[in-house]
Parts: C-alpha cells; sequence; structure tokens
C-alpha cells in the first residue's frame, strides 16, 4: 500500500476533478503490475496496473489507495475490471466519500466473490485528496492560503511594494502549489496592484518522482470583484487556463467588456460591499473545485481566516526586516485580547531556498491554557 501511495502522489498536479489514486497488484511475493491515475479522463490506476499486470493478474492482491469505482463516468467502473481480470482480493486504504461509490464499489466485488478489505494506511491515503474528500463530504473545497512576509511578519512596504519578499526556490515552491489546486483566488485590490499571472510554471522535471509535472493543469483564476471593477487588459486574461470574476453586480457594458477579453464573470451574493466568501466556495464546489488557494491581501486572507474558511495555511518567512511602518499579514480588526488569538496547529516547518515554509492549521493547539 505505502508503494501505491507514493504511485499515487505522482497524479497530483494533473486529475483533478478526480482524486489522486494509485495500486499495485501483487501475486506471491511478486509485484505483477502497478499504476497511478495520471490526469482526469484518461484510466484510472487499477486499469493501468491490470494492462501491466496482463494474465499475472489472476489471483493476484491489488493494493489500492481507494474503493475502487463501480459507476459509469469518463471510464468504465473499475470493479467491472478487476473482476473480469480474475483478482482475488482487494486491499483499499480507504471507502470512497463520493455518495455514488462509498462502499457499494467494495460490495460489488464481495457479490463476484473477491475478497475485500478497507483501512489500510487510512490517514495517508486521506492525505492525498483533502479537497476532494472535503468536496465530496460537504460540498465545498479544501482551502490553502498562501502568504509570504518578512521576519518581522511584514508583507508589503507602507508604499505597497512587494517583490520580491522571498527567494527564487520560495517562488517556485508557490508554483508547485498553485500546480495541485483547482482555483486560485485573489481579490480585485491584488490584481489592480500587481496584475498577477496567478498561473502555474512547473519546470517538468526527468525523474519519475516529478513525472507528474508534464500533467499539470492551470488553475482556475478567480477575483473576487464585488462592483465589476477588473480590469478588461489584465494580464492573465491572455494567458492559458480561465479566468472567472465574481461579483455581486454585473452591469451590462463592464460584463460584455470582461467577457469580450476572455474572462467569465458571475454574480453571486455579497453583502456590505464585498461577496460572500461561503457563497464564493459554494459556487466553487458545485464547479467541481477540489482545492482552492488563497493568494491575496491582507484583507481577505483576514477575512476567510476570521470566517473559519481556511484550512491550512503555508506562510512563507524571508529572512529580512520590513519595519513597523510596512503592512501586516491580516487584517483581522476584531482582535483585541489576548483571548481573541486564533490559535495554530503547526503542521510542517522546512527550509526552501533561504527562506522558510511553516505549514499550519487553524485550530486550538497553538494556544497555552
Amino acid at each position: 500500500m505505502a508503494r501505491a501511495m507514493k504511485l499515487a502522489w505522482r497524479g497530483l498536479y494533473g486529475t483533478h476533478p478526480n482524486p489522486r489514486v494509485g495500486c499495485v497488484l501483487v501475486r506471491g511475493d511478486e509485484i505483477v503490475g502497478e499504476g497511478y491515475h495520471r490526469k482526469a479522463g484518461g484510466a484510472h490506476a487499477e486499469r493501468h496496473a491490470l494492462e501491466v499486470a496482463g494474465e499475472r493478474a489472476r489471483g493476484a492482491t491489488a493494493y489500492v489507495t481507494l474503493e475502487p469505482c463501480c459507476h459509469q463516468g469518463r471510464t468504465p467502473p473499475c470493479t467491472d475490471a478487476l473482476i473480469a481480470a480474475g483478482v482475488s482480493r482487494v486491499v483499499a486504504a480507504m471507502v470512497d466519500p463520493n455518495p455514488l461509490v462509498s462502499g457499494n464499489g467494495l460490495a460489488r466485488l464481495r457479490q463476484a466473490g473477491i475478497e475485500t478489505e478497507a483501512g489500510c494506511l487510512e490517514k495517508q491515503a486521506e492525505a492525498l485528496n483533502p479537497g476532494f474528500i472535503r468536496r465530496m463530504r460537504t460540498g465545498r473545497p479544501y482551502v490553502r492560503c498562501k502568504l509570504a512576509m518578512s521576519l518581522d511578519g511584514r508583507t508589503a512596504m507602507a508604499s505597497g511594494e512587494s517583490q520580491w519578499i522571498t527567494g527564487p526556490k520560495a517562488r517556485e515552491d508557490v508554483h508547485r502549489l498553485r500546480g495541485r489546486s483547482d482555483a486560485v483566488v485573489t481579490g480585485l485590490g491584488t490584481v489592480v496592484a500587481d496584475d498577477p499571472s496567478l498561473n502555474a510554471r512547473l519546470p517538468v522535471a526527468q525523474d519519475s518522482d516529478d513525472e507528474a509535472a508534464a500533467h499539470c493543469l492551470h488553475p482556475l483564476r478567480v477575483v473576487l470583484d464585488p462592483q465589476l471593477n477588473m480590469p478588461e487588459n489584465a494580464g492573465m486574461a491572455r494567458l492559458p487556463g480561465d479566468t472567472l470574476v465574481l461579483c455581486t453586480a454585473a452591469p451590462a457594458e463592464r460584463r460584455e467588456l470582461l467577457e469580450t477579453a476572455g474572462m467569465e464573470v458571475v454574480e453571486i451574493a455579497g453583502s456590505g460591499g464585498r461577496v460572500s466568501l461561503g457563497a464564493v466556495l459554494d459556487h466553487l464546489g458545485g464547479r467541481q473545485i477540489n482545492e482552492v488557494l488563497i493568494e491575496a491581501g491582507a484583507t481577505l486572507a483576514g477575512a476567510a481566516l476570521d470566517q473559519g474558511l481556511i484550512d491550512e495555511l503555508v506562510v512563507y518567512i524571508a529572512p529580512h526586516i520590513m519595519g513597523d511602518g510596512a503592512r501586516g499579514l491580516f487584517c483581522l480588526p476584531g482582535l483585541e485580547r489576548m483571548q481573541d488569538r486564533i490559535g495554530l496547529e503547526i503542521l510542517d516547518i522546512r527550509v526552501v531556498g533561504r527562506d522558510i515554509r511553516v505549514t499550519a492549521r487553524p485550530g486550538e493547539s497553538g494556544l497555552s491554557a
């Protein structure tokens, strides 16, 4: 199963809206076939492994990181392929949270006389697909928020100048975050100030561990723009991939200008001159968006954190000081007392080039009694 997990990670950048899945076929003490889901619309992991194994799949055990599907999508059910190949046992790391499967795949295999088991390395399997699991269970995507700051917690000079806080290795790492995300969300203020690309520019590595970069899809670029003031000449609209502008009011003339420039405009709920972030996540979930990356200024990032909508923070810390006149990381005016603090659980700390990357989950564990 650990080998199947490693294979599944190769699909990191290209499978959405599908989950990342790996499969290993074992007969006796020998691996006779293995595969992973490379990209949406392509063959699933089980079918890749069965193709490699051929007749040697008969009587084998299939180790799969997610319960085999039993419904017709863009590809036929994997349960049918496993049954036809004559495997004797299927071990799934976790039950598929998709209501179309959710235990039915394993039941179908048992009806065909195949022994089944689930729960082997389940937590590792969940880490493969946080967005797919979240969307299937709640209808909303998994939300990461990426931020970059100086050692004294500043994100831009008072003038707004911010390029570049971090070094090239950290910026390359951000492209990997974008590459695994189905959508990148930002605010109009960031577009006006920086004219960002918000696409994924990954080097296609030569070794097999980075093979997934070759299948990288550009994330959907999402701009929150309540009054539809998005510049029609924004650079992102001329790049590969799609740009979606979410607003609370769409004057016909402005809509036509943006749509002519190649952008999609959608009206959603909002109040107080702001787009509802909950409505944003509901809309993106409805579009089969699994993982969202927020790359925005202190106002949008602070609002998402304050409303409990961020599942994971990825903060890059650069080794320099920008001073107390520079801009802060979050706009959180409601935090006035120590008891108002937002606690964080640190998940990972590592050096990326000259910078430090901290991955954290909002929660109570960061607060002392």
